[in-house]
């Protein structure tokens, strides 16, 4: 039996010419639907946490890390002054050609004050003009109120939900308490009153918390060296450039006495690997459900085999062979696994595209559903509060859409094989079939 031959019989055990009813072949186009339905979330899953670890590491690189990041030994002269980190600034620009820039910073810890409370901030005192000057501050940065004015003497810009914690709004005043050494060497608390000349928002929640940011030469008057780190932002072509590792070699030896160098997966290496372990458990279980519905295949395709023993006794009694006929049911199976890629994936794309009107949609009827409950336990709403399905605490305000190909390329080829797998053991069964014991049934 030839390959022609089983390719033949396999599109008449899917398209028969003939119009009689078949429950096999109606289990069959269930499997289809069914690995089909199983492929939407599991795309949705690949490609909405794709762009979410995208989101929030192009954050965590340019609005906090840098690619590299060069962090000052506090007796370094390069850390005395504004003018000192400026200077070297400048030599490690003119040293290697692939750092398009260097921001130097000086960060350290306060509490923000209010009428409201007090709130634990991350200072970060940088340059007056970094919000224009730095290409991931200028588009990831939204200004919320205000300006980003930090060169005012005594000015600040705070994150968004910093801002709504201490519940101020550009043009109030908050009290920044950090600390200082007396004569003789104590630690004593130092309060500096500061305008909130802005408010702005990197669009995650995490780090619109921490952040209060002035103006490098106003760091340096209310940090002390002994509660601040000096360091230096180091920009490159691209993060995640092969290059990246050729210029931290380059630098490394030359900033040895200076301070210590790392790169931005150095420094993130915590938060990155639980994004990255945290997609492949999800994956792994839409895989799981992936591979339920493939097994629907093999058990469609017994009851195929139930319906053909006597085309199968027919064929053998003319000279088919037993592996031709599995063939034929090889081929069926993966066949009906690849028609449901076809009927899944644009489902799992178009869903993705459309991941946020889905969301809200669902996020409307669960609360409508959870209105309805606590008014038949309690009588009335006062209890209620809404339910955030993406809480912005832990999620991006707006998630970057993000469909990597490969993956999607990877995730339809292993369907179909899964597929044509489960379909061996029934195909096995159908070319070890005795035509005589059929045809005497006859």
């Amino acid at each position: 039996m030839t390959i022609s031959s089983s390719i033949l019989f396999a599109s008449r055990l899917l398209f028969p010419r003939t119009g009689k009813k078949s429950n096999a072949r109606r289990s069959l186009f269930g499997a289809l639907v069914c690995i089909g339905i199983s492929l939407v979330p599991l795309i949705m899953v690949l490609t909405v946490s794709n762009g979410m670890i995208k989101g929030i590491t192009d954050r965590m690189i340019g609005l906090s890390s840098s690619h590299l990041q060069l962090v000052l030994y506090p007796n370094s002269e390069f850390a005395e002054n504004v003018d000192k980190m400026r200077e070297i600034s400048s030599i490690i620009k003119m040293y290697d050609s692939s750092v398009k820039e260097v921001y130097p910073e000086l960060q350290g810890i306060g509490l923000a004050s209010s009428t409201k409370g007090r709130f634990g901030a991350s200072i970060r005192a940088m340059e007056s003009g970094v919000f224009e000057t730095n290409p991931a501050f200028k588009n990831l940065f939204e200004v919320i109120d205000g300006t980003t004015d930090i060169a005012s003497k005594n000015s600040c810009v705070l994150g968004k939900k910093l801002a709504e914690d201490l519940g101020v709004k550009a043009g109030n005043t908050v009290r920044l308490i950090t600390t200082k050494e007396n004569a003789a060497g104590k630690t004593m608390p130092k309060i500096t009153s500061l305008k909130v000349s802005g408010i702005v928002s990197s669009g995650y929640q995490e780090l619109d918390s921490l952040w209060l940011f002035i103006s490098l030469e106003n760091g340096f008057k209310l940090l002390s060296q002994a509660s601040s780190t000096p360091h230096l932002g180091i920009e490159t072509d691209d993060a995640f450039s092969m290059n990246l590792e050729k210029t931290y070699r380059s630098l490394k030896p030359f900033l040895a006495s200076a301070g210590k160098l790392y790169r931005w997966n150095d420094l993130n290496s915590a938060q990155y690997e639980n994004f990255a372990s945290t997609q492949i458990m999800l994956i792994f279980i839409m895989m799981l459900i992936v591979l339920v519905a493939s097994v629907n295949i093999s058990s469609a395709l017994v009851m195929l085999v139930m319906e053909r023993r006597k085309e199968i006794a027919i064929l053998k009694s003319l000279g088919g062979s037993a592996n031709g006929i599995a063939l034929s049911f090889i081929i069926t199976g993966a066949v009906t696994g690849f028609f449901g890629v076809l009927f899944g994936l644009p489902l799992g794309l178009i869903a993705s595209v459309n991941f946020s009107p889905i969301m809200s949609a669902i996020e409307k009827v669960v609360n409508l559903f959870a209105k309805l409950m606590c008014v038949i336990s309690e009588g009335n709403l006062s209890a209620f509060t809404d339910v955030h399905l993406l809480d912005p605490q832990f999620y991006l305000q707006n998630i970057p859409l993000v469909i990597p190909v490969p993956q999607v390329v990877l995730i339809a080829v292993g369907t179909i094989v899964l597929s044509l797998l489960v379909s061996v053991i029934p195909a096995i069964k159908a070319g070890k079939e005795k035509p005589i014991e059929t045809l005497m049934k006859i």
